[in-house]
């Protein structure tokens, strides 16, 4: 069964979101000079953004693991803050990473320190600045006193008020209370949408309900069950995966219910079924769609009952499953046609859950670019990897039909171009490694094409002549000119019509209105 897994899981209190968290990092801003600021919460061996000032949208993906990040390992093994001077020779995390900036830029002064609540270790505060110096005034005792404010401020967020959960449902069990076995990844974004998926799940994850995961392929529906399954009350019990697309209808039966020895030809011992192996915990039923009519209603008679029979037993056995189904495909058309039965739908359906695609979740493709470098970079044991601004905007303007998937393999393919291209020298560029448009090889997007200087006088579809782009300008400058200039055209052909426009340009809407409001069009 394929895995298909995106970017985090934003957590309660412990793990308040980042509207809690962000004030702390504004009061700082009034009184340190810094350019970025961060707030890193540790689980197990990693290091977690929960909330940033002046760093760029991706860094909410990065998972940092402080043995790959010396300046991070030495600030959680140091009792008192730290400052590193300006000319340190150890990479700083964030290099690249400051937010504003027309260019990748490293971070020059950095200073950070450990985190303590109720005794323990909470996790670091790093803050840094483009400019050398920057923290030279400032001495350890007001840096210590300033660091004790933010461990005040996360003691009486954690000091929060349980959570109502509706009638009918068992009491949210805390990760605190009891080991935690969460998904590699998580589910990542700050977008309208991902918000409420990240709600509903905490609403129906700590019952026993069937939960239906709607959602097009590639947009995460596994995470979405591992979630689930994390977050219950089953959380230590497994979770079992079966994709129903990939099984044989002669073996559906067996490989759901097991079997007794000689049930079939070629059955030479017993076997359990998956039902069997996911006892006391959560079976995830994948392309639940593509199970055949027959053994749908066999499938229906376990659910109603909570009793399988193997093939061959005469005996029935009870088990004690939590079922999750996850498709992509419109079940309610198939009950139309015969394909699907309608009382397996509701049975299933007790709690759906739609998971956005990604063309719902606007800039969260940043984060998730973000989430699959850091995971490349330590893939390919390489420097860091850095998208340039130019990358970015051809990200974001992209449509991405194969969802999360198609850009976690498009980021893929764009580290190994790129690093290929960038040899280890000495100097500047040898702190990071940028991805540029050409790496993304998203071709027909606008922006792709207009952040290529040998493609700026190429006249716009359906146009009379090439905007004028003013030779003294630089790359950045050129291409925002040529792209204002070819929208103000393309406005006036279609008598500002901008979904004709967004056609023409290669883009979907929402990501053309949000360039024309940047560019002033």
């Amino acid at each position: 069964m394929t895995t298909i897994l995106q970017g985090p899981h934003q957590g309660t209190a412990t793990a308040h979101g980042e509207e809690a968290l962000r004030p702390l990092l504004d009061a700082l801003r009034l009184v340190l000079p810094f350019d970025a600021a961060a707030l890193l919460r540790r689980t197990g061996t990693t290091l977690r953004p929960l909330a940033c000032i002046g760093l760029t949208e991706e860094v909410i993906g990065h998972r940092f693991e402080p043995e790959r990040h010396p300046r991070l390992a030495r600030l959680l093994a140091s009792a008192t803050p730290l400052r590193f001077d300006a000319d340190c020779a150890l990479p700083d995390p964030y290099d690249g990473l400051i937010d504003g900036q027309p260019d990748l830029l490293p971070v020059h002064d950095c200073m950070g320190a450990r985190l303590h609540v109720d005794g323990r270790v909470w996790g670091l505060l790093t803050l840094d600045a483009l400019t050398p110096g920057a923290f030279a005034a400032i001495t350890p005792a007001q840096l210590a006193a300033w660091v004790a404010q933010v461990e005040g401020g996360l003691a009486a967020l954690d000091k929060r008020v349980p959570v109502a959960v509706p009638a009918g449902m068992p009491p949210v069990i805390h990760a605190v209370d009891r080991p935690s076995i969460t998904p590699r990844r998580e589910l990542l974004g700050r977008s309208a949408a991902m918000r409420h998926l990240r709600e509903e799940i905490a609403i129906v994850a700590p019952s026993d309900l069937s939960v239906l995961i709607l959602g097009e392929t590639g947009v995460g529906k596994e995470l979405v069950a591992q979630r689930l399954h994390a977050d219950s009350v089953r959380r230590d019990a497994p979770l079992v995966l079966i994709n129903c697309a990939a099984l044989p209808e002669h073996l559906a039966e067996s490989e759901l219910f097991g079997h007794r020895r000689g049930a079939y030809t070629g059955a030479t011992q017993d076997r359990l079924g998956k039902f069997e192996l996911a006892h006391g915990g959560t079976l995830l039923l994948d392309e639940i769609g593509e199970l055949p009519l027959a053994m749908q209603a066999k499938l229906l008679r376990v659910l109603q009952n909570g009793e399988i029979q193997r093939p061959g037993d005469d005996r029935p056995r009870r088990v004690d499953v939590r079922v999750l189904a996850a498709t992509h495909r419109d079940l309610r058309a198939d009950i139309a046609q015969g394909r699907f039965r309608s009382d397996l739908y509701h049975r299933l359906g007790a709690y759906p859950l739609h998971v956005p695609t990604l063309r719902e979740r606007g800039r969260d493709v940043l984060a998730l670019a973000g989430a699959f470098l850091e995971e490349m970079q330590h893939r390919l044991g390489t420097r860091a990897l850095r998208l340039t601004p130019l990358a970015k905007e051809a990200l974001l303007a992209h449509v991405w039909p194969g969802n999360v998937r198609e850009l976690e393999h498009v980021i893929s393919r764009a580290a190994l171009r790129a690093r290929a291209q960038h040899p280890d020298h000495p100097g500047r560029s040898a702190r990071w490694i940028s991805i540029d448009t050409q790496h993304l090889g998203l071709g027909s997007e606008a922006l792709s094409a207009a952040s290529k200087p040998d493609l700026a006088s190429a006249p716009p579809t359906g146009g009379t002549h090439a905007p004028t782009v003013p030779p003294h300008l630089g790359l950045r400058e050129a291409t925002e000119a040529f792209q204002r200039d070819w929208l103000r055209e393309a406005l006036t052909r279609h008598a500002g019509n901008q979904a004709a426009v967004a056609r023409e340009a290669g883009m979907h809407r929402s990501n053309l209105f949000r360039l024309l409001r940047r560019l002033g069009v």
